[in-house]
């Protein structure tokens, strides 16, 4: 959340801001209420003094004898006009926040300006696709030959966008998740963590979810329903992991703060309709393995650049050609202010297609939780800056592999970093 203070003093400056994002901000509802706060505010001020002024003079009046039943009642009507300019106060600062929920990130002024994924700029490409002497086949038909993959019973079982896996697939989707973790925690330096998959409004709204997102979250109830019993399925561990601040105030020696985690994700994929409704591309439930940094604020770029490279390193440890794409500011995350995705190429395809996307929030994020850290310098307690990033999507790997390491026979090829998940095997068929 952009700090309200500023959207109420500066509504303009931020308007064309914001705008290179196509996003347009209604300067005159703010106005309006910023108008009507201050004049509010000048009144609730004036009462306070005259209410005052009045209960001194009923104190004086009193020492002598004097009858002070008007100055009561004056007093009383101060007290009533009070509470409703107090009560109205609070509306228009609620109204501000509704407002300021829906207002996406702030783009950094490296971020190229662009409409949509045509304004990406590429920042560089690792390995050389593979040229095959035989027809390429794509996941699905990989899978398939085998009975490995099934979409049918997945259908069956949940409907559309689910997913069956079995035997040596299951097992090589399972050595990717395992290989990940156990880069990310011994040679990248983040910590495992296991996070609940349900979680509160509370956590989905802190990390921009809610309210802007709701029609892509799955939501569960227990019991009446009621806001007690409700829980979200979380779109990404970032959810979790980034809220595990919320609320705290982390000392600086403690900072970086770097976690990992390997989890279920789940997405309604909210009008994706027809888009990449084949296979494992795009599904309801998902795996991944997240990373998430909370830093100071002087060093959150630097750790940007850091984790993005973390991801680099999982696609290049699976021999998997890959480009960095910085994303444009019409086609960025609602909480980011700058991205960078990687995409690994799919021979099928014959393109590269998304498999990670590395974020840094600023203090958007940290607004909304209240996640701060201690600054040695004033003793005092600062927003902290928050950045999330796949390290990498494990289903999206899977199928890069597949596809890169398929053979002839339909058999598929062990990169040498996964053999070791699986149990020394150096193909699958």
């Amino acid at each position: 959340m952009l700090d309200p203070a500023l959207l109420r003093s500066q509504p303009a400056e931020l308007a064309a801001r914001l705008a290179v994002r196509g996003f347009k901000l209604d300067t005159a509802a703010i106005e309006t209420l910023e108008g009507e706060r201050k004049q509010i505010q000048i009144r609730t001020q004036e009462l306070q003094n005259l209410r005052n002024t009045r209960s001194k003079a009923i104190g004086q009046a009193k020492a002598k004898g004097e009858d002070v039943s008007a100055l009561m009642t004056e007093v009383a009507g101060f007290g009533d006009e009070l509470k409703a300019s107090e009560t109205r106060l609070e509306e228009i600062r609620a109204d501000i926040e509704k407002i300021a929920l829906l207002i996406p990130n702030m783009p950094h002024e490296s971020v190229p300006q662009g409409d949509d994924e045509s304004g990406n700029v590429e920042q560089h490409r690792w390995g050389t696709p593979r040229t095959f002497d035989f027809a390429v086949k794509d996941h699905v038909e990989l899978g398939a030959r085998n009975g490995w993959l099934d979409g049918d019973t997945a259908a069956k079982l949940s409907g559309a966008r689910f997913t069956v896996l079995r035997g040596q697939l299951a097992r090589l989707h399972r050595a990717l998740a395992q290989f990940m973790l156990d880069l990310h925690t011994n040679e990248h330096g983040y910590e495992e963590t296991n996070v609940p998959l349900l979680v509160n409004a509370d956590s989905m709204r802190g990390t921009g979810q809610l309210p802007k997102f709701e029609e892509d979250l799955f939501l569960t109830a227990v019991g009446e329903g009621d806001a007690t019993h409700k829980r979200y399925l979380i779109p990404t561990s970032e959810v979790p992991l980034t809220n595990i601040v919320r609320d705290e105030i982390v000392e600086d020696a403690a900072l970086p703060l770097r976690m990992t985690a390997h989890s279920m994700c789940f997405r309604a994929e909210a009008g994706s309709h027809g888009r990449d409704t084949r296979g494992m591309i795009r599904q309801h439930q998902f795996e991944k393995v997240e990373l998430v940094s909370i830093t100071r604020p002087d060093e959150s770029y630097e750790e940007h650049e850091r984790m993005t490279r973390c991801a680099e390193v999982v696609l290049e440890k699976l021999g998997l050609p890959y480009r960095r794409v910085m994303l444009c500011t019409g086609d960025m995350g609602f909480a980011a202010t700058k991205t960078y995705d990687l995409e690994v190429w799919l021979p099928s395809q014959d393109t590269y297609r998304e498999i990670s996307s590395c974020s840094n929030c600023e203090a958007f994020q940290a607004r909304r939780m209240q996640a701060r850290w201690r600054n040695p310098a004033t003793g005092k307690p600062e927003l902290a800056h928050t950045l999330n990033g796949s390290g990498v999507a494990v289903g999206r790997a899977l199928i890069a592999v597949m596809e890169n390491y398929q053979n002839a026979d339909g058999s598929i090829t062990v990169p040498e970093a996964l053999r070791p998940y699986m149990g020394g095997v150096d193909h699958i068929a």
